[in-house]
């Protein structure tokens, strides 16, 4: 007998799609809301410290030379300049965070998404120092630390491994520094929403507990935009060779769900589009799914679990628990609204 827990359906968020369902089935974990998806029909007008694991194959990838040559610049983020060498240091450090290898699958995806936070990075620091957030070297310490001790890293030799993957110290302490300012930003932001309030609780509460007869799926998802939708047969190989699924989608998806590892949580299959539905349909839980064209870009769909009321015990979330949800989710939502409106509002010059 399967035990989740119960969901909620919250409608009326960012976009004009619905929202997707309340889910709690992993309340004791960092929640994380997948946002709103063009998956689904329109039928309704931090600790700073923390670590994301994940299994990891035993070989690591060797350190990539993909700009030979003299050293140019890739980018120009409202005056400040992103160059090769960058670029390549964040390259070589997303492969020795992930594992996930430089291939002819994997390389575009790769440069596009490192590109990508490489410039978030600079947004997220010039914010940062806009609302007056200023991060010592004693915060970068104690963050170096923790992270050494995380990860079972001897003191001290945190540098030399960076080193032999060809990741610069500089580089890593930047990324270390930008995380822990864009927490303080987001932080700050949200205190100025003030607290939840008991009703928004409740009204959670019971559409909890009405959820509680639906038969739900739990999907992940995978959206390649039409732009970088090279040799996706070769990424679904991977996927179905490799189990890390969430990890691909964290670093590779273009959907909001991307924060949460792909993850939808609990839903019910007829609220999603019909290529999307048929494909999901054809899938038993843990298999991926072929490439699904919606418009112009793809989506990858790996159905996790079924959820049947008639033969599943469902658990209803205390107000507790919906509580911390609601208030990771709120974060959540104002990171992804805020991010966007730095990019929107910088000059962002792309040179390659």
């Amino acid at each position: 007998m399967k035990k989740i827990f119960a969901t909620a359906c919250l409608f009326g968020t960012i976009s004009v799609l619905p929202a997707l369902a309340l889910d709690l089935s992993s309340v004791g974990q960092k929640a994380k809301p997948a946002g709103d998806s063009v998956m689904f029909q329109n039928n309704e007008t931090e600790n700073e410290n923390s670590v994301v694991r994940q299994p990891q194959p035993e070989a690591a990838p060797k350190p990539q030379k993909l700009f030979p040559g003299a050293v140019r610049i890739v980018a120009v983020v409202n005056g400040e300049i992103l160059t090769t060498e960058d670029l390549e240091n964040r390259v070589n450090a997303f492969v020795m965070n992930t594992r996930i290898p430089v291939n002819e699958q994997t390389q575009n995806m790769i440069v596009q998404r490192t590109l990508q936070a490489a410039i978030d990075e600079k947004l997220k620091l010039q914010d940062a120092e806009k609302n007056g957030i200023v991060i010592t070297d004693k915060d970068i310490d104690q963050s170096v630390r923790f992270f050494e001790t995380s990860n079972k890293i001897p003191q001290g030799q945190l540098k030399q491994i960076l080193q032999e993957n060809g990741v610069s110290y500089q580089v890593f302490l930047q990324q270390m520094k930008s995380d822990l300012a864009w927490i303080r930003v987001i932080r700050k932001l949200s205190m100025a929403e003030g607290e939840l309030t008991q009703k928004e609780i409740e009204e959670a509460q019971v559409e909890a507990d009405r959820d509680l007869s639906t038969a739900k799926y739990m999907v992940s998802e995978i959206l390649i935009k039409h732009k970088n939708a090279q040799n996706l047969e070769g990424l679904v190989a991977n996927l179905r060779k490799d189990p890390r699924f969430a990890l691909y989608a964290m670093q590779f998806s273009e959907a909001p769900s991307s924060s949460k590892g792909g993850s939808l949580g609990w839903i019910n299959k007829e609220r999603l589009i019909t290529p999307l539905k048929n494909a999901l349909g054809k899938l038993k839980p843990g298999e991926v799914s072929d490439p699904v064209k919606v418009g112009q870009d793809y989506y990858i769909l790996k159905l996790d679990k079924i959820f049947d009321p008639k033969r599943d015990k469902a658990e209803t979330p205390t107000q507790e628990n919906i509580k911390k949800f609601l208030e990771e989710r709120r974060m959540e939502e104002i990171a992804a609204s805020h991010l966007q409106e730095l990019r929107q509002a910088a000059i962002i010059e792309v040179r390659m």
